[in-house]
Parts: C-alpha cells; structure tokens; sequence
C-alpha cells in the first residue's frame, strides 16, 4: 500500500552508495512485482522471495544477500528523511550502535496517544543518552532507526535468534555485549502507523509487555544472587512477575502501595507496604502510572537502592 513511497525515500537519500536488500515475504498483493520494477530500474536495489516465513526469517535472507560493511534496516511501510543514511554513515563506530529521533505519523486519522507517547519517550532517551538505563521498561532503539558494523552485528548473533519480538531482543543483546549508543540529535526515521502494521496484527506483539523477555534478560545479566531482591507492584505485571521469578527459586520482598493486598501471602511472599522497604541493591519497579512512577523515585532516592529497573 505504502511501498512506493517507502521506496521512493530510500532512492532520494543524499547519501547515495547504498544497496536495498528487499524481501517478499509471500505478500498477497503486487509489492513483489513493484519490487521487481525498482531493482529493474536500479541496480542497487535486489529482491528476494522469503524462503520461510515471517520477519525472522525474511532479516536472515536479507543478510545472507547483503555485502556492506555498514547494516540498517527498513520497515516497508515506512520513509526516510533524505538526510537519514548520510547522518548514520558519518556517526556509526566499532562496538557501537547509531540511533537517532523518531516520528510516527497517521494519514487516514489522529495519530493514537500511545505512539505519540513512545515516539516522545525514545527522543527524550536521545537527548539524555540514557538507553542502557531504560532498556527493561521499553526497547530503547527503534527497529527501523539504527546502523551498526557488520562485525558487531554478527558478534552479537545479528538475526539467528528465533525469539520474538526480534527487535527487543536484538536490542538486549546490544546491550549484553556493552556497546556504546551513539545518539544523533535528529530525526531520523518516518514511523508510519496504520490498522494493518505488524505490530497490530501480528500474533507475536498481542502481549506488548514483552515481560518474558524482560524477566529473562534481568536475570542473566543484572540479577545479583548474593543480594536481595525487590519487587515493588502488585498489579497484574507485578504478580506475573513474581510467578516467574518464583519459578526461578529467586528471593525476592515484595511490597506494594495498595493497603488492600498488605499481609496477603502470594507465591509462597507475603505482600508489605513501601513503609517497610528494607535497604536493598535491586529493585523492579511494576507500577505503570506515570505518576506513581515518580513517587516511588523519591522514595527510592533516600533508601540506598543502587539499581532501579522499570518494567513498565
């Protein structure tokens, strides 16, 4: 629907040594015939039908296709601002990762807060350069706005994982191997959203809480068996949250701000109030309200918490 112009924004770069690893993965309508009409017309431009299914296996193909040193990605409903690779290509370093400003946008109707919110959320990460720090509440990098080297991409497993969603868990293994985002103060990236976009539709995004991913990540990387856990919230997250790490025979306190749920013994803990927070090393937060977000920071500023992780 959309393809043309996607297309036609990648064509209009000022940067113009690129080449477009396009794939078809079994589309019902003409997009593989229109592919096959721009790669007549450029040279750059090579398509593929995808030999599985789905965008796991269409990233794989792409790669195996792909011969630069410098990898991004494109998402086909999507645009490029013309200036988009040049400033990517000009910032992008060993052992590092180049993101920049993001915009979503709507044609048929008024944009829906919930994107605005994640699009304001990922450029205030690049004005503060403090995506590592949020990696648990949201994936801090957008799919279609990033470049790395070739080299790193492959060091960190580039698309061979099969786990979903494939763009937060890319992102978590970035972080995993510590490389160093690299933050253009511009936007970088047309973000289209529409009733048919993979993320509304796919059955792989229904649950946009991605807790197994995140749960999982905390564990093998910033979870300390040596020291105390707390888990702050006992919503619906938090307590999906405790199941698991109960699960995993992790320790944990649990304490909450509803006084309803105090004393209440759930997964083998009983449920305290933020009054009796002891001190502690680590603690996931799983309250989603902004402002009791922001409650629970000043409490935590006076606790001797060292690590805050946000899950929401």
């Amino acid at each position: 629907m959309f393809l043309t112009q996607t297309l036609e924004s990648i064509r209009s770069q000022d940067f113009q040594d690129w080449e477009l690893i396009a794939v078809n993965d079994h589309s019902s309508d003409e997009s593989f015939d229109l592919l096959q009409s721009f790669s007549k017309s450029d040279s750059r431009i090579q398509v593929f039908q995808n030999e599985g299914q789905g965008i796991i296996h269409a990233l794989r193909l792409a790669y195996s296709k792909s011969s630069s040193n410098l990898i991004t990605r494109m998402d086909a409903d999507d645009l490029m601002p013309e200036h988009k690779l040049s400033r990517m290509v000009s910032h992008t370093r060993p052992a590092a990762v180049v993101t920049g400003k993001v915009s979503y946008f709507r044609e048929d109707q008024e944009l829906g807060d919930g994107y605005r919110r994640y699009a304001d959320w990922l450029n205030a990460l690049v004005d503060n350069q403090n995506h590592w720090k949020n990696i648990y509440k949201e994936c801090v990098i957008p799919s279609p706005c990033w470049m790395m080297h070739r080299e790193d991409l492959d060091r960190i497993g580039a698309f061979q994982s099969d786990v979903y969603p494939e763009d937060y868990d890319l992102v978590f293994r970035m972080y995993a191997a510590s490389l160093k985002v690299i933050c253009v103060p511009e936007e970088l990236h047309l973000w289209r959203d529409h009733p048919e976009r993979s993320s509304r539709t796919d059955e792989h995004y229904v649950d946009n809480r991605f807790l197994d991913l995140k749960i999982s990540y905390f564990i093998s990387l910033d979870f300390h068996k040596e020291t105390l856990l707390l888990l702050w919230g006992a919503g619906k997250k938090g307590k999906y949250i405790a199941r698991h790490l109960h699960q995993e025979g992790i320790a944990f306190t649990w304490i909450t701000n509803n006084s309803k749920k105090w004393g209440k013994e759930i997964h083998g803990v009983i449920l305290q109030e933020a009054a009796d927070l002891l001190p502690t090393d680590q603690v996931i937060i799983a309250v989603a309200a902004p402002e009791e977000q922001e409650e629970i920071k000043k409490e935590l500023q006076n606790s001797g918490v060292k690590a805050q992780y946000f899950f929401c």
